[in-house]
């Protein structure tokens, strides 16, 4: 339950291979004894139960760190969320001011609730930078400037004094969408979080893939450029340093001058043709290079997230053409191209999914 959601019996049956009857028996048991609660509800129009955890076991919190933004969630433990806040950070923010002011705004955003840090029982942290499991620290330097040589989990746990887990932002927003968003009932899919920098969520057989030390995923530096403009992590040619949103805004700064993501998303929406023309190759070059992913991993499904996901067929489109022009199965074996569902909150919520995650529920309530 804690990974699924609140999901009805039928849902239920279906995700454990349990008869009907059999489920109905458990979940008896269970409400009874408090570990689960369960509402009338509908499922394919007709009546039926759904069952969750029960109400006021206790809170979560998701915490959601990017180059350019911050976002803060508090939820029950049906990820229901109860109190949320968004900020822009500066480019060269530092990970102690940063970490002082989200231990703040978790006691602020406790208090509009009528709660306070005690009964948070973990705080999941997604953070746009490889995590290496072993240290608790970003893997690569420079990726995140200024949250190098940190542990991060453990300095925020200093300072709230409940648990923290961190991971990275992309396989928590492949997390969220596997859970609630576009990615649900896939077996395997690739989740693209796509913004200031290019990350890669993988769902191998249901589950999340980390890899071997943590760092799967990382899709934005693969070389897609010999000799190519300088990344963030220090190499040249990255994907990410040729079609992340730094990259895309830059080389056509001289046509239409200085702006964010969100003013080019707009502006090509709006019909102007520099900005679909940059948008459109941008999404040319990540579909090239998904198309060889798509080759390796052969997924049911590759969702598209992220802030450059908003400019939804403009990006999806080219993408699309790309991806399918590079597979070497016929129609019948090409992935769906999609959108996610969740939208700037895909992290968070796979922020709130892991804290849940994390919970020991007790046996009763």
């Amino acid at each position: 339950m804690k990974r699924l959601g609140g999901m009805t019996q039928v849902e239920l049956a279906g995700a454990t291979g349990l008869s009907p009857a059999t489920v109905s028996n458990i979940v008896k048991e269970l409400v009874a004894s408090g570990t689960l609660h369960s509402a009338p509800s509908t499922y394919s129009g007709r009546r039926a139960l759904k069952v969750t955890l029960p109400h006021g076991l206790g809170m979560v919190v998701g915490v959601h760190v990017s180059p350019r933004h911050l976002r803060v969630a508090v939820s029950d433990l049906n990820m229901t969320v109860l109190a949320e806040r968004h900020m822009p950070l500066a480019r060269d923010h530092r990970a102690d001011s940063e970490l002082d002011k989200i231990a703040v705004l978790i006691t602020d955003m406790l208090e509009t609730v009528d709660s306070d840090l005690s009964e948070v029982m973990s705080i999941g942290f997604a953070i746009a930078a490889p995590m290496d499991a072993t240290t608790g620290m970003t893997a690569r330097a420079g990726i995140m400037r200024g949250w190098d040589g940190l542990r991060i989990g453990a300095s925020l746990q200093e300072r709230v004094q409940r648990p923290v887990h961190v991971d990275n932002s992309a396989n928590l927003s492949a997390v969220a969408e596997l859970r609630s968003g576009a990615a649900r009932g896939c077996r395997n899919a690739v989740i693209l979080d796509i913004g200031d920098g290019i990350g890669a969520g993988l769902v191998l057989e249901g589950r999340l893939f980390r890899g071997s030390h943590g760092i799967a995923g990382e899709f934005g530096h693969a070389a897609v450029m010999q000799d190519g403009p300088r990344c963030r992590c220090g190499s040249r040619g990255c994907l990410e340093a040729v079609a992340g949103a730094p990259a895309v805004l830059a080389r056509i700064r001289d046509e239409v001058g200085s702006m964010k993501l969100g003013d080019l998303i707009l502006r090509g929406m709006s019909g102007d043709n520099t900005c679909i023309r940059a948008i459109a190759d941008a999404g040319h070059v990540i579909g090239t290079a998904a198309g060889g992913l798509c080759n390796v991993l052969d997924p049911d499904r590759v969702v598209v997230t992220g802030e450059f996901a908003r400019a939804g067929e403009l990006l999806l489109g080219p993408m699309r053409r790309a991806i399918e022009a590079g597979l070497i199965v016929d129609v019948a074996g090409e992935p769906d191209i999609v959108q996610g569902q969740l939208g700037q909150d895909a992290a968070v919520s796979g922020a709130l999914a892991l804290a849940i995650e994390s919970v020991e529920i007790p046996a009763t309530a």
